[in-house]
């Protein structure tokens, strides 16, 4: 069950970015930070949590759940080092994801070799 609530609660999350694409004149880049901001936004206020918990990876995954994350080290670090814990906490909490990211595009970069198209 733990897989099916996973596929459903992402899918949902993909189908309302598919209509936004498609129903709005909303570029893709405007949706992204939606979802970014979105994420933080419930996650701060204690909303995104209880979808996390149901869906596990289906809500951690797409980029609302990187707003959560981002919400969440910011909890954690105001808790910890005080208000300097809000410029510190989102990128503590985001770095791995980012370090992943960085070096799996240079690593994909230095393999494939692009071509021109005729």
């Amino acid at each position: 069950m733990e897989y099916v609530r996973a596929f459903a609660v992402g899918g949902a999350i993909c189908v309302i970015g598919q209509l936004l694409i498609d129903l709005t004149k909303l570029t893709p880049a405007r949706i992204m930070v939606a979802y970014v901001t979105g994420g933080v936004i419930l996650g701060a206020l204690g909303w995104y949590a209880p979808l996390v918990n149901f869906a596990g990876c289906g809500a951690t995954v797409p980029l609302s759940g990187f707003g959560y994350l981002l919400s969440e080290g910011v909890k954690a670090a105001v808790k910890e080092k005080g208000i300097l814990g809000v410029f510190t906490g989102g990128i503590t909490a985001g770095a791995a994801g980012i370090a992943a990211a960085v070096f799996f595009s240079c690593l994909m970069a230095a393999i494939a070799r692009p071509k021109e198209k005729p």
